[in-house]
């Protein structure tokens, strides 16, 4: 069961068509606007439509944007955001996996993970994920993740459940459960399923990431992290957005050819 079929159903506020996905992109855009960065181009990383990255590009006034998605069908969808935007600018679409960035990209001055996708990443893959990006920036480049603490939301919070409902529409609903934890790759395994008819669509392996790790891991690569709340950032429709300014190469190398092969214990 693919990541395809999992958004195809599960359709946060992404498509163009979608006015909740319109206010969210005007949202990042006033986000990145507040941001003391000039450059020419943005990397979109898991990049879904492209909302991100070219509120992003718009917000910068960059010339160019590169997305990395492994749903080309969404991907697409980059095309009427910058219609929307009222932008014009180099657009280049890659079919892949960011795990593999540095054989997909060169270098880069801004690179963004927007939208909650930490959750897709065991601790290994987040190894490979951060030197990948450190390894592709520019000395003085900059890394945006929007991300949520779900140990604050989930044990703290009480928020957890081993059945949960993901999503209503008027047509179906989703419905997600609790179907084992691997303790050697620290994820849950969770099973997606649509009703009425209870068909399953996806089986899901995801981290639930707190925002401490992500900053100090983080910091191995680059050499500044910084933490910006809903409260400090102030914008409606922005979670909090971790900054990593500074990429130290020589680690982001070494330790990204160490961890290609390399999957857990």
């Amino acid at each position: 069961m693919s990541l395809g079929e999992f958004y195809r159903h599960l359709r946060w506020w992404m498509d163009p068509e979608d006015d909740r996905a319109r206010e969210r992109f005007n949202a990042i855009v006033r986000f990145f606007k507040d941001q003391n960065v000039a450059t020419s181009d943005v990397l979109d990383l898991c990049a879904g439509t492209g909302i991100a990255g070219v509120a992003a590009a718009k917000a910068l006034s960059a010339s160019k944007l590169t997305l990395v998605e492994v749903r080309r069908e969404d991907m697409e969808k980059a095309r009427k955001w910058l219609e929307i935007a009222d932008v014009s600018l180099e657009l280049r679409m890659i079919n892949g996996n960011v795990l593999n960035l540095s054989s997909l990209v060169g270098e880069h001055k801004v690179a963004v993970l927007w939208g909650h996708t930490m959750p897709h990443f065991d601790p290994f893959d987040a190894v490979r994920l951060f030197s990948g990006v450190a390894s592709v920036l520019s000395e003085d480049g900059v890394f945006f993740i929007e991300d949520t603490d779900r140990i604050k939301r989930f044990l703290y919070g009480s928020a957890y459940r081993d059945f949960l409902v993901e999503m209503r529409t008027p047509e179906y609903n989703v419905v997600s459960m609790h179907e084992g934890y691997d303790v050697r790759r620290g994820v849950e395994e969770r099973g997606y399923y649509v009703l009425p008819g209870f068909e399953k669509i996806a089986d899901m392996e995801l981290r639930l990431w707190d925002l401490a790790s992500q900053l100090a891991l983080g910091r191995i690569f680059f050499g500044e992290v910084e933490l910006i709340t809903p409260g400090e950032h102030g914008i409606s429709g922005v979670s909090e957005v971790l900054l990593f300014r500074h990429p130290n190469k020589r680690i982001a190398d070494e330790v990204y050819s160490e961890f290609q092969n390399f999957s857990g214990v």
